[in-house]
């Protein structure tokens, strides 16, 4: 388990914030969810939470999502050696900057940028907050998904940006679904579900999954709190898992993988 605390390196995904207009409605949905406490983080942009699992920093919470001109949404981030060279081949690859690069107090130097597809994303270069490594445990996000209506076109974007090797899901053989990989290793998907099944509202975007022991819990815990289950609970090759809008309809998932093979 101390692996999974260890600092992401680069290319990984190494946090998620969720951009919200209610802080105090998000903090009690995913408090109870999830279990999270919190603690004041930077408000250089907004104001500012960071969730805490067992003393660990795993997510943060940034009040004020209008001043991005959209709607409330789960943003994750991708480690950078350098941030402002990865802003530069951001531009350069066809994607924009909505935010920085900029220093957040000694957190680090972040950007908040937006692909080929509109997709908004972060950028982090670590400084004295070393993020958080996307791993299978509870109330940890795991995984990170685009959701696009076709996944060819981008996935060259994040290729380049990033260093990332598209591979078809070979346990996906009947979707458009891409894995990125880096250094051999997955840290993202890509999933092309066609033009008709991209949120009018959202266009495409980045799914963040978090990880549960209980998804039944979870789900059975979530319209109490003021949240919904988008579709039911499926499975999956890689666990069962449920896709749920918080009380603001910011939309996330919910990963129970399967117990490791005997």
């Amino acid at each position: 388990m101390t692996e999974s605390w260890n600092p992401p390196g680069p290319g990984a995904p190494c946090w998620a914030s969720l951009l919200v207009h209610d802080l105090p409605v998000a903090q009690r949905f995913y408090g109870e969810l999830f279990g999270w406490t919190y603690r004041a983080g930077p408000e250089q942009l907004s104001p500012y939470a960071r969730a805490v699992l067992g003393g660990h920093p795993v997510a943060g919470l940034a009040g004020r999502a209008e001043r991005l001109g959209r709607p409330a949404t789960w943003l994750p981030y991708i480690t950078a050696a350098d941030a402002d060279a990865t802003c530069d081949m951001i531009r350069e690859c066809g994607g924009t900057l909505a935010i920085g690069p900029m220093d957040v107090a000694h957190s680090g130097r972040m950007a908040i940028a937006a692909d080929t597809v509109g997709a908004v994303f972060g950028v982090f270069q670590p400084g004295e907050h070393p993020g958080c490594r996307f791993a299978a445990l509870p109330g940890v996000p795991v995984w990170m998904e685009l959701i696009t209506p076709e996944s060819s076109a981008v996935s060259k974007f994040y290729a380049v940006v990033f260093d990332y090797d598209p591979r078809p899901e070979p346990r996906l053989p009947s979707l458009d679904y891409l894995t990125l990989h880096h250094s051999g290793r997955p840290v993202a998907g890509i999933h092309g579900v066609g033009p008709r099944a991209v949120p009018h509202d959202r266009g495409s975007h980045w799914l963040v999954y978090f990880s549960v022991t209980d998804l039944d819990r979870v789900t059975g815990r979530v319209p109490e709190l003021g949240g919904r289950l988008t579709g039911e609970v499926r499975r999956t090759p890689f666990g069962r898992m449920a896709v749920i809008s918080d009380p603001e309809g910011t939309p996330f998932a919910a990963l129970e993988e399967p117990p490791p093979a005997a």
